[in-house]
């Protein structure tokens, strides 16, 4: 194990700075899935942990700076839940329910971390023509990371050989980002019901069709 070259007594400080960045994109998190980006100001959001816009500023240089680390914050949390999920299944179709029904269930557990990442999107592609780099990357890979799951198992005659990959990714991929602003739209949405329909549709679009009986038996 590498020891840590930090004397002691700059241990704390250090310690101290990660907690407090932890809280405030915590608070930007509730401040922003409560009233919206467009009102969720620096100070709005300082005062939901009873601090100082000043203190907000020391850890982010800006509201652009806070709002990736609210990006990377819930893509990490969301990685962490998922991946668990996923790698325990060895199947394509297995690999593909479990891709999709783990994905909202996170979301469904964690309401707020969606919308906030929902507005933020939103927020980016309406004032500033396009999305933040953060959220612009998450859906890169995303898209990306279907697209080769889906090529992969096609590959080894566990999907169906006659569609695009690629095709069936973006729609796989737009079918789960439908789902934060239905989120946000209603609050009673029913997170995991549409995560296991939506599991149920794509495996029938993608399942290798049985073979059909030459004749009757006689």
């Amino acid at each position: 194990m590498r020891s840590d070259p930090m004397p002691t007594g700059q241990r704390g400080p250090t310690f101290t700075g990660a907690a407090r960045r932890a809280q405030i994109i915590a608070a930007a998190i509730e401040t922003i899935a409560a009233v919206g980006y467009a009102q969720a100001s620096l100070a709005r959001i300082a005062e939901r942990i009873g601090t100082s816009k000043g203190v907000i500023v020391y850890h982010f240089d800006s509201k652009e700076e806070l709002e990736q680390a609210v990006i990377a914050d819930v893509l990490a949390r969301a990685v962490e839940y998922m991946q668990p999920r996923v790698s325990a299944e060895s199947t394509g179709p297995g690999v593909l329910r479990a891709g999709i029904v783990s994905n909202l269930a996170f979301m469904g557990e964690n309401r707020s971390a969606m919308v906030a990442f929902f507005e933020i999107a939103v927020h980016t592609r309406g004032v500033r023509g396009r999305a933040t780099p953060a959220v612009a990357s998450v859906l890169e890979q995303g898209a990306s990371a279907w697209t080769e799951l889906l090529s992969s198992f096609q590959e080894k005659g566990e999907f169906r050989s006659d569609f695009d990959p690629a095709v069936m990714a973006a729609a796989v991929r737009a079918a789960i980002d439908s789902v934060p602003p239905r989120m946000a739209a209603d609050p009673d949405f029913d997170v995991e019901h549409f995560g296991h329909e939506l599991a149920a549709l794509f495996d029938a679009a993608t399942r290798v069709a049985a073979p059909q009986a030459r004749g009757r038996a006689r």
